[in-house]
């Protein structure tokens, strides 16, 4: 029986199913720490389990019977991650303790079960207790190898290359043929091997069969793109359960989400109407701005930091992204992507990255706001968007934090955000030099949105709810942490 290359294979699946779990059931849950931290979780509590009832097992029915059905039996369940979440996640509640039980629920079965081949293997090795710490120490070692070979190949190459099913189907495939080779050793009987043959065959039918809301899953997000039955030149970008973009094809000044009209109205307070910009767009989803801003003005050049690829190529096959005029598209994380910026090279920098709900935490710091600020030219400005609701404390965070970079800062919002359990999108406003308050909110107001400017003291009592961002201490999830749950 090959118990090396059985160890190995597990240990990798295993890995591969926790390195999945968050982006699988982030469509539904989020994706935020808590939802990486019930994949870590759960995938522990399974290891420590398999552990556990693999070495009883295998003192029982024997070893070589634990790594051949543990194998093929985890194998099955693997196939079984992606179906279970897909019917499972529709009807769970946002919030953190719905991200610990889909996790569990979809993977826990597969992590346990794969699990019990390491101590199942460490028995049909162990035949000499004068060896045991080198028989020990070797699989551990093994076993340890493999779950690395799983974490990078997922992170660096399966899942990049491959959607998330073809990931599972290679990992929970591999895992099915390994416990079938080593069968023999096991002398199963017809019904036995009958079993697995037919568990495997139900498992890969409902992974090929149970359909994904996606168009597309990149690498971070379960992406779509929806036609508005109201408007029919109208298109919606959903990244998971986040309504990110929405664009209209034939009229690109045309602004359905409130945010973008504040937006809007924010830089057409600013600015002149006729000054065409140099505008960098941290985010890019359905490059609504860069649309509206070559519309609108002429000659504004635009370059779009955008982590994802695949989002930036779902754009271009169906948002006519590439029709932009004088567009750059710089694809990578936009904290490393602004630093390659040069300084005071952009009149208007806007943030509109997310992580579902959540600003990624390393693009809501004081330092990256100091980045920033070194790509502003005097006079320029700064437009955050910032989803939050009440008690609103990474909102006030966030302008806190804002304010310790800029010394001219406004929050644009809708009367009733402002209320005590009052939510949504907020936009923040900063630049080195005086804001005109008046022309933004008449600007918001001139798109149709019911914005008023919280400037001064306003801003101030708002701020001062929150702490300082900094890249020692974001907990941007934490502090949104009312608003997933409820």
């Amino acid at each position: 029986m090959p118990a090396r290359t059985a160890v190995v294979v597990a240990g990798a699946a295993v890995l591969i199913v926790e390195t999945l779990a968050a982006r699988l059931v982030a469509p539904y849950v989020g994706l935020t720490l808590e939802s990486y931290t019930a994949a870590i979780g759960v995938a522990l509590l399974g290891i420590a389990m398999g552990a556990k009832v693999g070495g009883a097992a295998a003192d029982r029915v024997g070893p070589a019977r634990v790594v051949a059905g543990a194998l093929a039996a985890g194998g099955a369940l693997v196939l079984l991650v992606r179906p279970l979440v897909l019917l499972l996640g529709p009807h769970l509640p946002l919030g953190p303790a719905s991200a610990v039980i889909l996790v569990a629920a979809s993977t826990l079965p597969a992590v346990t079960v794969l699990s019990m081949v390491a101590p199942a293997a460490v028995k049909h090795r162990l035949q000499d207790l004068g060896e045991s710490g080198r028989v020990v120490g070797e699989l551990s070692a093994l076993g340890t190898l493999g779950a690395l070979a799983g974490t990078f190949l997922s992170g660096y190459v399966l899942v990049a290359t491959l959607p998330t099913w073809a990931v599972l189907a290679v990992a929970g495939g591999a895992c099915i043929v390994l416990g079938l080779v080593t069968a023999p050793a096991a002398r199963p009987g017809r019904n036995d091997i009958a079993l697995v043959l037919v568990a495997a065959l139900i498992a890969a039918t409902a992974l090929f069969t149970v359909r994904s809301p996606c168009d597309v899953e990149t690498a971070y997000f379960c992406a779509s793109v929806e036609a508005d039955p109201q408007r029919p030149s109208g298109r919606v970008l959903r990244l998971d359960n986040l309504r990110h973009s929405y664009v209209d094809l034939r009229d690109p000044t045309h602004l359905e989400f409130s945010y973008i009209k504040r937006f809007a109205g924010a830089v057409d307070g600013r600015f002149p109407s006729d000054q065409p910009l140099r505008a960098v767009h941290v985010g890019g989803g359905g490059f609504t701005m860069p649309r509206w801003l070559a519309a609108t003005r002429p000659g504004t050049t635009s370059t779009v930091l955008e982590l994802d690829q695949a989002v930036v190529e779902l754009g271009r096959d169906r948002l006519d992204v590439d029709a932009i005029p004088d567009l750059d598209v710089v694809t990578g994380d936009a904290r490393g992507s602004l630093r390659r910026v040069a300084a005071s090279s952009a009149d208007l920098v806007v943030g509109d990255a997310f992580g579902s709900l959540s600003v990624p935490w390393h693009l809501a710091t004081r330092e990256f706001l100091h980045d920033v600020r070194r790509v502003l030219r005097t006079g320029g400005m700064v437009i955050l968007n910032v989803i939050d609701n009440g008690p609103k404390r990474f909102l006030a965070a966030e302008a806190r934090t804002l304010a310790t970079v800029f010394e001219h800062t406004a929050l644009l919002a809708d009367p009733a955000q402002l209320d005590p359990d009052g939510g949504g999108n907020f936009v923040l406003v900063a630049s080195d030099r005086a804001l005109p308050d008046e022309a933004l909110e008449e600007g918001a107001v001139a798109y149709g949105d019911n914005a008023i400017v919280v400037s001064g003291a306003g801003y101030d009592e708002l701020a001062s709810g929150g702490p300082v961002l900094t890249d020692d201490f974001a907990p941007v999830d934490q502090l949104l942490t009312p608003y997933l749950a409820r």
